[in-house]
């Protein structure tokens, strides 16, 4: 018999937040991995029957530390997880977050944190100024 591929699970959907100011967004700054830092928006897995509003205002706290209140779903899509030779499609949900203080405390898996707007984020990753991942990639593409 030939070998067998590890079973992949993936999550029933991908919701991420997003805190806006003034026309700029929070974006958090990832260690570097391979010699570059990456930009991602607070994000997390939804497994199962778990309500996405509850899973992302947990993890909007966590990783940026930043008390905020989930507003309204501002994009609704879908992410690529699998390849692009076996694809894996899983909703994506971006929600809007208000908050009384702006104040970032990310949490020790990110490095840092930058406000951008939209159109300089896509703009720079075009001139490889910076690097998104690539579901923050896809998301701005579809904005």
């Amino acid at each position: 018999m030939g070998r067998r591929k590890p079973l992949l699970t993936y999550p029933k959907a991908f919701a991420c937040a997003m805190l806006e100011d003034g026309g700029r967004v929070l974006f958090l700054v990832q260690k570097e991995r391979y010699g570059k830092k990456r930009l991602v928006l607070p994000w997390a897995k939804v497994e199962g029957r778990r309500d996405p509003v509850s899973e992302i205002s947990k993890a909007f706290v966590e990783q940026a530390g930043i008390d905020g209140q989930i507003t309204e779903p501002v994009f609704e899509g879908r992410f690529n997880a699998g390849s692009n030779k076996y694809k894996k499609w899983i909703p994506l949900l971006v929600f809007g977050v208000a908050a009384k203080k702006m104040k970032c405390a990310p949490s020790a898996e990110f490095e840092g944190f930058r406000w951008l707007s939209l159109r300089d984020a896509k703009d720079l990753e075009k001139k490889r100024g910076i690097f998104l991942e690539k579901w923050v990639s896809a998301l701005l593409r579809k904005m």
